[in-house]
């Protein structure tokens, strides 16, 4: 009870409080990838809260179609988009921007008007087989879900990488290159618990992802808070 109530519910307060800060630092800057990354963590603490909800009271069709588009399709691929706003040119990320909108909408049309066929449910956990049972290709709803989260995870994951190698490679801003090799790892693990809910390992996917927005949200305290220097005599005795 505790893997499929009590983690989702966990993995959901600890999104929306990511949303909360990163949110916070957007309103001080007034960068475009702050703005996108408190979506994404929204979009993430939305998922955690439609898990909790299914685990703790069952099979609802409105609390499904919520998990199925913020918490499967758009979640990797806005915070993904919010590390292209940070790392490639203006032009090319609102190009991207703009296809990444218009794609969720359509999303969002499929999602809402697929049948549900909450037969098919497997185990004790969404799968998104119930999305227009086995005609699910067809109707052109779970077909999507590849092209956000691949586009998501290579946005998100190789940002965090590229970024770290380079304040490595540099020596400089080490507590970024720190903050960036976590958030690279957190947001993997999402991935690899799918996968191996996939292979019926159950509550695999739940663990994944409250293990995974731990470290997105220790990645990102660490990548914006610079290390404490070293007294000069300290650094000497040493």
């Amino acid at each position: 009870m505790l893997l499929n109530t009590g983690i989702p519910f966990l993995s959901s307060i600890i999104s929306f409080a990511l949303a909360f800060f990163v949110l916070k630092r957007y309103l001080d800057r007034k960068r475009a990838h702050l703005l996108l990354w408190g979506i994404g963590a929204i979009f993430y603490g939305i998922g955690g809260f439609t898990e909790f909800y299914f685990g703790a009271f069952g099979w609802n069709p409105l609390i499904f179609r919520m998990w199925y588009l913020f918490g499967a399709i758009l979640v990797a691929a806005w915070l993904g988009q919010g590390t292209v706003y940070l790392l490639a040119n203006r032009k090319w990320a609102n190009a991207l921007m703009l296809i990444l909108g218009i794609a969720s909408l359509y999303a969002l049309f499929r999602i809402a008007t697929a049948q549900l066929d909450p037969s098919l449910m497997i185990g004790e956990g969404h799968t998104g087989a119930e999305l227009s049972g086995h005609a699910i290709v067809t109707d052109g709803v779970r077909v999507l879900t590849p092209f956000f989260n691949i586009y998501g995870t290579l946005t998100l994951v190789g940002g965090a990488i590229y970024s770290a190698w380079i304040f490595w490679r540099k020596r400089v801003l080490l507590h970024r290159a720190v903050g960036n090799i976590l958030i690279a790892t957190g947001a993997i693990l999402p991935a690899f618990g799918g996968l191996f809910s996939r292979l019926q390992f159950p509550g695999a996917l739940y663990l994944g992802e409250f293990f995974g927005i731990i470290l997105l949200f220790i990645g990102f305290q660490r990548a914006t808070t610079p290390m404490a220097e070293k007294p000069a005599e300290v650094e000497a005795a040493a």
